[in-house]
C-alpha cells in the first residue's frame, strides 16, 4: 500500500511517501539557491510522490533565523520556479509549508549555536500571543494586537498566492512545534483575555482565520494541509482531545489533510520516543473525524510504513531524518516490499 497512489482533490500522488519539510538554514534574504534545488530535487529523483519545501517564512519577522527560506516578497518566487519545475519533471508533486516562528524567531542557525540572535547582529523583537518567552533567557516577546493579528493572516494569504505563482501544488500551514499558530492554540503560551485567548474556540481563532484567508486564494482544486502538534506533552497544554476537535473544524473549512506531529512548545518535557511514536495521534484523528492524516516521527522502515497504512492509522507517510540518510528511500522501500517502482532512467543500471 505504501506504493499505491493517493488522490487528493485534483492531485494524484503516485505513492504514499512524502518528504517532510526540513529547515536547511541555507538561504540569504529568504531566497532559494542551488542547495535547495539539489536537496529537494534529489528527493524527487529518489521516488517520493510529494516533496515538501521547508518551513517558509511569511514575513521577515516570522523567520526562525536569518538563514530561513521566505516568501514575503514577489522576487522570492523566481528561484522557486526552477525547483518546482524540476520536481514535476521528475514525477514529484511540489509542496510548500508556510510558517511564522512567533516567539521562537530571531535565533542563529543550529550549527552556529542556536542561541538568541543579538540585535547588533540583526536580531529583532519576536511576536507571540502573550509576553511569555520560550526560554527563560529570552526577552519577552511582543503580544500581537488586533491589527497585527490581521496582518499575520494577510501575510499567510499573500505567501499562499506567491506559492501558487511559484508552481507549488500542495500547501501546508505550519501550526506545530511551538511556532506562532501553535502558540495561540496552547494555554501554556496563550494567556490572552480577548477573543483570541481563553476558550478553545478563541485559541483556534487565528489559525481558522489564516486557513480561511488562504483557502480564498489557494485554488479550490489544490490540496491544503495543516501540520499540528497533537500534544504539548505537558500538563495544562494543548492535548489530543483538542486536536481531534480542531481537525473536525479544519475539515469543515476546506483542509484536506492533518499532518500530525507533536511537541515543541515548551522545554524540559518527557517525550516517549520510539518507532512511530506519534502515529497513534494520526490514527485517532483519522478515525474520529474522517479527515486524511499524515504520520511522521521515527518512521524508518518500509515495512513499518506499509503497516501504518494497511492498518488504517494514516493515509500518507512523511519521511524526515530517514530521507536525509537515504534520499532514495522510496526506491529502496520498493525493493524491501518486493514491489515495482519507476526509477529515473539515468539510474536504472543500479536497479
Amino acid at each position: 500500500m505504501l506504493l499505491e497512489p493517493l488522490q487528493i482533490r485534483s492531485i494524484l500522488l503516485k505513492n504514499r511517501i512524502a518528504i517532510s519539510p526540513m529547515c536547511q538554514y541555507s538561504s540569504i534574504d529568504g531566497f532559494a539557491n542551488d542547495w535547495h534545488l539539489v536537496h529537494l530535487g534529489s528527493r524527487a529523483t529518489g521516488g517520493a510522490a510529494l516533496v515538501m519545501q521547508e518551513a517558509t517564512a511569511v514575513s521577515p519577522e516570522g523567520r526562525i533565523t536569518l538563514d530561513d527560506m521566505g516568501l514575503w516578497k514577489d522576487e522570492q518566487t523566481g528561484p522557486l520556479l526552477r525547483i518546482t519545475r524540476f520536481l514535476k519533471q521528475n514525477g514529484a508533486v511540489p509542496g510548500i509549508q508556510l510558517a511564522h516562528a512567533g516567539r521562537k524567531a530571531s535565533n542563529v542557525s543550529p550549527w552556529k549555536g542556536g542561541k538568541e540572535l543579538p540585535g547588533k547582529d540583526g536580531g529583532w523583537i519576536t511576536r507571540a500571543p502573550s509576553a511569555i518567552p520560550f526560554r527563560d533567557t529570552d526577552p519577552p516577546p511582543h503580544p500581537l494586537t488586533g491589527s497585527e493579528l490581521h496582518r499575520v493572516a494577510t501575510d499567510f494569504q499573500m505567501a499562499a498566492q506567491r506559492s501558487h505563482a511559484a508552481g507549488f501544488q500542495i500547501l501546508e500551514i505550519h501550526s506545530a512545534h511551538g511556532y506562532l499558530l501553535h502558540e495561540f492554540l496552547s494555554p501554556l503560551s496563550n494567556q490572552r483575555t480577548d477573543e483570541y485567548g481563553g476558550s478553545f474556540e478563541n485559541r483556534i481563532r487565528l489559525l481558522t482565520e489564516v486557513v480561511d484567508d488562504v483557502r480564498k486564494v489557494w485554488p479550490a482544486e489544490l490540496p491544503l494541509f495543516v501540520r499540528i502538534s497533537a500534544t504539548d506533552w505537558a500538563e495544562g497544554g494543548w492535548n489530543p482531545d483538542e486536536s481531534v476537535r480542531l481537525a473536525s473544524v479544519l475539515k469543515q473549512r476546506g483542509v484536506d489533510l492533518i499532518d500530525v506531529s507533536s511537541g515543541g512548545l515548551v522545554q524540559g518535557v518527557k517525550i516517549p520516543l520510539g518507532p512511530g511514536y506519534q502515529t497513534p495521534f494520526a490514527e485517532r484523528i483519522r478515525r474520529e473525524t474522517g479527515i486524511l492524516t499524515g504520520a511522521v516521527g521515527l518512521i524508518t522502515k518500509a515495512g513499518q510504513a506499509d503497516e501504518i497504512l494497511h492498518s488504517g492509522k494514516a493515509d500518507l507517510i512523511l519521511i524526515a531524518r530517514e530521507s536525509l540518510r537515504n534520499p532514495n528511500f522510496p526506491l529502496t522501500a520498493a525493493r524491501e516490499l518486493n514491489a515495482e517502482i519507476k526509477w529515473p532512467p539515468q539510474y536504472e543500471r543500479a536497479k
